[in-house]
Parts: structure tokens; C-alpha cells; sequence
């Protein structure tokens, strides 16, 4: 299987996602419990713009168990697949999942404020992208305004005198 499985994430990895779908689900019924191969198929599903057909797959995976690396990557995808279909609740329980594994993932972060947003946590979403920014930012002029940045990043509904 691991020939074949990287031969999928090649072409995967090529833009060629109906060749990889096809090769991946047609080892799938030898290797149903395999956290790699059903994350993949799930990748694939998701490059394709087939999102809702992604999501078991995504969830298998975690359920399964899936190296450090990758069980970041499949909560990141399946809390943003989620938010992108409009599962919103859904989408903030995986991203507090995956912030408690992975707490100083900012691109999870990221993601994460995108469905604050979408909830209407609009001051707690703004909070944490302008605190992710700040964090990756080496733009000078940002750095400039770094104190100014933090002090505001959780008090953007008051006003000043």
C-alpha cells in the first residue's frame, strides 16, 4: 500500500486529484482503518471543491489517529471545510480541539478568528488575528505599532476620550 499511496499524493500533489481520488479509493477497501489514507482521500475530495464529501473522511482520520503533523493539518482542513459549508458551531468545536493539541498553531488561529467572525464573535475574532500578526509579522511598520496593536487587539468596542 505505500507505494500506491504515494503515487496518490503525487498526483495529488501535481493538481491531478481524480487520478489520486481514484487510486486512493480503490485501495480503501483493503485498508479501512488506515488514518493516512482516509486523511488523503479526504484532501482530495476537498481540492476538488467537493467539501461535504471530505468531512467523513477528515473525521475518520483524527478518529483513527494520525502523526502530529498531519492531525494538525486535519483539523485545520475539517474546521475550515466546515466553516466554508456554514457549520459553524461545529467548525468552533474543532478549532478549540485543535488549539488544545496544537496551542501555538497561528495558522489555526487564523481560521479559528474566521469562525468567531462568522458567529458574530467579531471583537474576539479580530483579538486573536491581530495577536497572529503580530506574532508573524517582520514588517517594520507593523512592529512600530506592535504596543499600540496589543493594547487595542482586545478593547476595539471602547471608546477613548
Amino acid at each position: 500500500m505505500v507505494i500506491e499511496l504515494q503515487n496518490a499524493v503525487r498526483l495529488h500533489d501535481d493538481g491531478k486529484y481524480d487520478e489520486a481520488l481514484h487510486q486512493l479509493l480503490h485501495i480503501l477497501p483493503q485498508y479501512p482503518e488506515d488514518a493516512l489514507l482516509q486523511y488523503h482521500i479526504a484532501c482530495c475530495y476537498d481540492a476538488m471543491g467537493q467539501e461535504s464529501k471530505a468531512i467523513p473522511y477528515y473525521e475518520k482520520a483524527i478518529e483513527l489517529g494520525l502523526n502530529r503533523e498531519k492531525q494538525k493539518y486535519a483539523l485545520i482542513n475539517l474546521g475550515s471545510t466546515l466553516r466554508a459549508l456554514g457549520h459553524y458551531h461545529q467548525s468552533k468545536e474543532i478549532f478549540e480541539k485543535g488549539l488544545n493539541e496544537f496551542p501555538n498553531s497561528d495558522v489555526m488561529k487564523i481560521f479559528y478568528s474566521m469562525t468567531l467572525y462568522n458567529l458574530k464573535y467579531h471583537e474576539q475574532a479580530m483579538e486573536i488575528l491581530l495577536k497572529a500578526v503580530l506574532r508573524k509579522s517582520d514588517c517594520k511598520e507593523i512592529q512600530a505599532y506592535r504596543r499600540a496593536i496589543e493594547f487595542y487587539s482586545n478593547k476595539l468596542g471602547e471608546v477613548w476620550d
